[in-house]
């Protein structure tokens, strides 16, 4: 089946408008009510559907103004996973995140309740004709092996695999029941592989470690996405760290581009917005001969305003040619706006001036 996919898409998150961040901090000061919150979250998404259709797009999300984080918020909400404040930040360049954290408290599992889904009904209820839904959630890669988050799985698991497959199991019972709410479009956000270009590169002592990681990443995605409907959409987007126009990691996806190509997503959101991304050779490993997987293309940034040129990024995009059909590929930002509450250093105009520029693009390159 031939799944719906546009040459213009967008990774997920927008800027907070600050009537947002006002209504969530006094909400989180105990200054307004839950439903008084709601009601400002609700009104900033409408507006916000309304400039994503009117910008081009024709998958819209709720721009992850139901959150503070990219990925902690959906974490909290799985049978299994606690906060806890780790003892340091994560160290972007130029800038360090809040402490906050997730840990194993038993075993993992789907949780019927999880508070997206009611979010998920929101936004597709908000909808013009003509619009889907976007879900964006993180990659279930983000729990084994980083930061410590997975350390206490021998308390609650008696093997690692078992511990990979109840992992599996909650994501794939997740996105069924996704599904039956009406979602045909859901994406996994993942920096794992970014941070495993980093260690691939720079820590040849571990390099078998770092390998099995690669390996156990593929069975834990592909467990998740086996036996999904047909005509469900799963997207990932390959990020390399988003945080007040900082960033964790970079180097070529030489390192990882096998294993990517064995990944059974639909769609690739990858990022190519500046050098450390690397060049486009790895593409064709990517891609790995599959006619029905898209690679979006990030050749555009989220984290400044300056509009690029478009001999620039024709003179890329037809590098990239070399390695993949134009069917095959599509373009986007790298990353969203806004991937904490914090947002990228960039206004609101400038954030929807950038994503008009992308659709002009579009528009004369896939005519």
């Amino acid at each position: 089946m031939t799944k719906n996919r546009s040459h213009f898409d967008h990774v997920g998150s927008f800027l907070r408008p600050q009537e947002l961040k006002t209504a969530r901090n006094q909400y989180e000061a105990n200054q307004l009510s839950l439903a008084d919150y709601k009601t400002v979250q609700h009104e900033a998404i409408e507006k916000l559907v309304k400039k994503e259709v009117a910008v081009g797009l024709t998958s819209v999300t709720d721009g992850e103004f139901n959150r503070s984080w990219w990925h902690l918020d959906f974490l909290w909400g799985l049978n299994g996973v606690g906060k806890y404040e780790q003892t340091d930040s994560y160290k972007f360049h130029g800038a360090k995140t809040r402490t906050t954290n997730i840990e194993l408290t038993s075993k993992v599992a789907y949780n019927p309740n999880h508070p997206f889904f009611e979010d998920f009904e929101f936004l597709k209820s908000i909808l013009p004709p003509g619009v889907e839904p976007k879900v964006t959630i993180p990659s279930p890669s983000l729990i084994p092996n980083r930061d410590g988050r997975s350390d206490r799985w021998p308390e609650f698991y008696g093997s690692w695999e078992e511990f990979l497959d109840d992992l599996a199991q909650a994501y794939h019972e997740t996105l069924l029941h996704f599904y039956e709410l009406g979602a045909r479009y859901i994406q996994l956000d993942d920096t794992t592989w970014a941070y495993l270009i980093a260690r691939l590169l720079d820590d040849p002592e571990n390099h078998e470690k770092y390998v099995k990681m690669c390996e156990d990443i593929v069975y834990l995605v592909n467990q998740l996405l086996k036996d999904l409907p047909e005509d469900l959409r799963v997207s990932t987007h390959i990020c390399r760290g988003n945080f007040k126009s900082t960033y964790l990691f970079e180097g070529s996806y030489e390192p990882v581009a096998k294993y990517l190509g064995q990944l059974n997503y639909d769609t690739f959101f990858l990022e190519y917005d500046d050098a450390r991304s690397g060049s486009f050779a790895p593409l064709a490993e990517i891609w790995n001969q599959r006619k029905d997987v898209l690679l979006v293309l990030g050749l555009f940034t989220s984290k400044h305003p300056e509009l690029e040129k478009y001999e620039d990024i024709k003179a890329r995009l037809d590098e990239a040619l070399e390695s993949i059909p134009l069917e095959n590929l599509a373009l986007s930002t790298q990353c969203g706006f806004a991937s904490t509450e914090e947002g990228n250093d960039l206004t609101e105009e400038e954030e929807w001036s950038k994503l008009a520029h992308i659709k002009k693009f579009v528009d004369e390159i896939w005519k």
